[in-house]
């Protein structure tokens, strides 16, 4: 063999592996990157809080607020189950008007997945528990305009979890569908496949084609004109690569992706009694299973990536306002390579059910014992305790040395990074007047909070919710 073959060789082996060499870029993944901080930037919050602005609501927030460029995604769940999303932007009046909404008849199903933000594109999954099927959607990041959608039908199947997208690729879980990756830059329609700037091309030249027809109707004086909406638009369809897990998994969870292997993973349903307690590295590429570590409680929070350990969140109880009492939950870490255990930390007094946040050496946890812990990634032993007295569903974010939690009682919590002692609090109920529970967890960028609330069960049931941006005046 001569050297210009080998090093030809060696330059296309090079090439192949590029796409799952690097983590995923920042928001392209659940909570901003593989470590799950909740920010991206390094950007703390502010030293004294105030409101910026708030947004009052009848919809319920269970999602990850996102930020996309100089604007926050957020996307709630309606009376009967109405879906909505939508695009604020950080700066402006109070309340701020929304940029685009998005709800029925587009989407036909609640969405509680935060997206991945790729470029100049938003992909989200949609479908909750008690839905048949879900929807994974791809579209435009400025203008909301679909490009294309993924449709998995059947019982137990609906994409709960933020999908990953790293090399091209978008990775999520999708309940009982297991885990799928597709291309994020193909489509296909009636068997022709397109590229992305192609297949917005086409759907620019269909809305143009409907509107026109609506405008001539109206123009007849057509009392049955109705104006197109972009459930009318065409129907393109991504190129599966791979899908694995189908009627033995149950990944509701967002997946995250470490160099080339993929973590997914999935919960057991005792009332359906289908699935696994498991956490599992799956080759990227192909699909395939690495290693499987199986858990003893569900993994509802997913995986966070810390150096060469993973580090995954377990709680015996859902989100589930009712099971808060006697829940228990563990800190397990795993080792990337292998999956063999290197430590674990049980918590008997609270389940822990959003991810772990990885910064500076610490695991940063939440629970529903109402304490946040911390604990070192090397060894797993405490390094402090902060007690909110309060439960918590929702993950922790870290920016700038500053850990933010928010509770179900609505109120955010700033705690110093390396010595757990509290910085401030923040009612936001006091000051919005909007009481309310927080599942998603605080976003952090740009040197501002975003949070929201939900009221879908707990003492503030059905009351109205609030979107908030939290900064400096």
């Amino acid at each position: 063999m001569t050297l210009r073959l080998v090093v030809s060789l060696c330059a296309l082996c090079a090439l192949c592996g590029e796409s799952f060499s690097a983590d995923p870029g920042p928001w392209a993944t659940y909570r901003g990157n593989p470590q799950r901080t909740g920010n991206t930037d390094g950007a703390a919050g502010p030293e004294k809080p105030a409101i910026l602005w708030s947004v009052k609501s009848t919809d319920h927030f269970i999602a990850s607020p996102v930020p996309v460029k100089d604007a926050v995604y957020i996307a709630g769940i309606g009376a009967f189950n109405r879906p909505s999303a939508s695009l604020f932007p950080f700066a402006g009046k109070n309340p701020p008007a929304a940029t685009w909404v998005k709800s029925a008849p587009y989407l036909k199903l609640a969405s509680v997945s935060s997206p991945a933000v790729a470029g100049d594109y938003l992909l989200f999954g949609d479908g909750i528990h008690q839905d048949s099927g879900g929807v994974l959607h791809c579209v435009n990041a400025t203008t909301s305009q679909p490009l294309w959608q993924l449709v998995l039908p059947g019982d137990l199947i609906h994409l709960e979890g933020a999908p990953v997208v790293a090399g091209g690729k978008v990775f999520i879980g999708g309940g009982a569908a297991g885990a799928l990756c597709v291309e994020m830059d193909k489509a296909t329609l009636d068997g022709k496949e397109y590229d992305l700037a192609t297949v917005a091309k086409m759907q620019d030249a269909k809305w143009k084609e409907l509107t026109a027809k609506y405008e001539e109707a109206k123009a007849k004086k057509d009392d049955f004109a109705i104006p197109p909406d972009d459930s009318q638009l065409l129907k393109f369809a991504p190129k599966k690569v791979w899908q694995k897990g189908e009627k033995k998994w149950h990944v509701d969870a967002p997946v995250n992706f470490a160099s080339d292997k993929l973590l997914v993973p999935t919960a057991y349903l005792d009332k359906e009694k289908v699935g696994e307690r498991a956490l599992y590295a799956l080759n990227a590429t192909t699909g395939d299973t690495v290693w499987r570590t199986e858990l003893k409680y569900n993994p509802w929070g997913g995986a966070t990536v810390a150096g060469d350990l993973v580090i995954v969140p377990e709680s015996s109880v859902g989100y589930y306002y009712k099971e808060l009492k006697g829940a228990k939950g563990a800190l397990t870490a795993l080792d990337l390579k292998t999956g063999d255990q290197k430590w674990r930390k049980e918590i008997p007094t609270g389940g822990v059910l959003g991810c772990a946040s990885v910064s500076d050496g610490l695991a940063v946890c939440t629970a529903t014992d109402g304490k946040v812990r911390a604990y070192k990634v090397a060894d797993g032993e405490r390094a402090w305790l902060y007690d909110a007295k309060m439960p918590f569903f929702a993950p922790p974010a870290v920016a700038g040395g500053v850990v933010y939690a928010a509770d179900l009682g609505g109120t955010v919590h700033a705690i110093d990074l390396k010595t757990g002692n509290a910085k401030w609090t923040l009612s936001l109920a006091k000051e919005t007047g909007a009481p309310g529970m927080v599942y998603g967890g605080v976003t952090v960028h740009g040197g501002k909070l975003v949070v929201a609330t939900c009221n879908l069960d707990g003492p503030f049931a059905n009351k109205e919710t609030v979107l908030v941006c939290i900064g400096t005046k």
